[in-house]
């Protein structure tokens, strides 16, 4: 699925790329987010980012997301899901 976004010209500015770059920028972002508040797996997330799920996990670093939370809650609350 293809989804089209209007950007304003003073954020492509601000961010100092090209709408190739920030597209890819905010692919990584939306999985990145989505991956930290559980909604996506690694893999679905690297999957929407664009690229391996080694690579999406070892990116996890450059936006304080910790890659195992979901995994941590679930052994903190006892094994429960």
């Amino acid at each position: 699925m293809k989804l089209e976004l209007e950007i304003p010209d003073r954020v492509m500015v601000a961010e100092k790329m090209d709408a190739s770059s920030f597209g890819g920028y905010l692919r990584l972002v939306a999985a990145m987010k989505l991956y930290e508040l559980g909604r996506l797996s690694s893999g679905s997330a690297a999957e929407l980012a664009g690229i391996s799920r080694v690579e999406f996990l070892g990116r996890t670093g450059d936006f304080r997301v910790f890659p195992f939370a979901a995994e941590l809650e679930s052994l903190e609350n006892g094994g429960a899901s």
